[in-house]
């Protein structure tokens, strides 16, 4: 084990240092294999300095959950301006997500990844931040559809699920791209524009698919 610094800065600063190599840690080792020493180490601080910090390892997982959601939840916020049309803001909003997970490999498999698959407590964290994600991707269909004034008062179940839908999409898509090479924000974000803004063009403009009668 390599020789730990010792060099005094503000807890603030050490607090993140120890975070940033906590999401590294679990997001390329999975919480269950990711180690205190290990984290520790990578920090460049003793063990005992992380625990007096952080308490535990579960607390250290939550700490890093809550950063790297806040973190995404304001990447599209501020990627998006609410004075451009609809598609155009949904455009921008794709694009700062795709950036974010791209850039951000590891704090997206935090929380797509491991934050979802090792606990509720952990689970409802991720949750939280979908959560925000979803209102804020339902107000942007809501507003198309008022903006196309064909159908106002689209339901709001429908509304509800469209933005579902779309947020699931978009995080299938940037797992997906971030495991193949080659892949750039932007092109995922236009992946996802032509993969769902058609449909939602025909459905605000009043020409929404139907299905077959039943038995067909």
């Amino acid at each position: 084990m390599g020789a730990v610094r010792t060099k005094r800065m503000p807890r603030a600063v050490r607090e993140q240092q120890m975070l940033d190599a906590a999401v590294r840690i679990f997001g390329r080792r999975g919480y269950m294999a990711a180690s205190m020493d290990e984290i520790a180490e990578l920090a460049g601080v003793s063990k005992p300095l992380v625990y007096l910090y952080l308490n535990s390892k579960e607390d250290l997982f939550t700490a890093c959950i809550r950063r790297e959601a806040a973190a995404l939840t304001e990447a599209v916020r501020t990627g998006v301006r609410r004075d451009l049309p609809a598609d155009r803001q949904l455009w921008d909003g794709l694009r700062a997500f795709f950036a974010y997970t791209a850039e951000h490999p590891d704090g997206w498999s935090v929380l797509h990844l491991q934050a979802r698959t090792h606990g509720e407590m952990f689970a409802a964290e991720v949750a939280a931040m979908r959560e925000e994600i979803v209102a804020f991707v339902t107000q942007l269909i809501a507003a198309a559809a008022r903006a196309a004034h064909c159908d106002p008062d689209l339901p709001e179940r429908e509304v509800a699920g469209l933005a579902e839908a779309l947020v699931g999409a978009a995080e299938s898509l940037a797992a997906w791209a971030n495991a193949t090479p080659g892949v750039t924000a932007r092109q995922s974000a236009a992946t996802l524009m032509n993969f769902a803004w058609a449909g939602l063009g025909n459905l605000m403009n009043g020409r929404p698919w139907t299905p077959p009668a039943a038995g067909d």
